[in-house]
């Protein structure tokens, strides 16, 4: 399992997901869970994906992940289309424990909102709401 850490580069959403959105392509997002939720659901063992094309709105769930301990919702930080799934995610869902902001990307989404990034909380707020 990964060590504890929150990227100062991604956006966090208050139910303990990120959002990665690249400068140059300011319309366009990764998504996945922070350390805090991949800790505290313990080891992930299956990832269900929602569709490429799919439509995913700001604080609503859009996928599901399984641990040995329970099933639980993962929420979208920003509103858009699903344009990319991780599908190796599939065959290896413990990425999502192993490197949470790397392997463990759960989708890529092109914003509908971009705006809503000022919504979301820098690393400073986020880690603020972990203690």
């Amino acid at each position: 399992m990964a060590d504890a850490s929150y990227p100062a580069e991604l956006l966090y959403h208050p139910e303990h997901d990120w959002a990665r959105v690249d400068p140059a392509h300011p319309d366009t997002a990764v998504f996945g869970i922070t350390w805090y939720a991949q800790d505290a659901l313990g080891e992930v063992v299956f990832f269900d994906p929602p569709e490429v094309g799919s439509t995913v709105t700001a604080g609503e769930s859009y996928a599901e992940v399984e641990s040995v301990k329970a099933v639980s919702d993962v929420v979208a930080p920003l509103t858009g289309e699903i344009i990319e799934v991780n599908l190796g995610l599939g065959d290896a869902p413990e990425a999502i424990n192993n490197d949470p902001y790397g392997d463990g990307w759960m989708v890529k989404v092109k914003l509908s909102e971009p705006s809503e990034t000022e919504g979301l909380m820098d690393v400073a707020a986020y880690e603020a709401t972990l203690s």
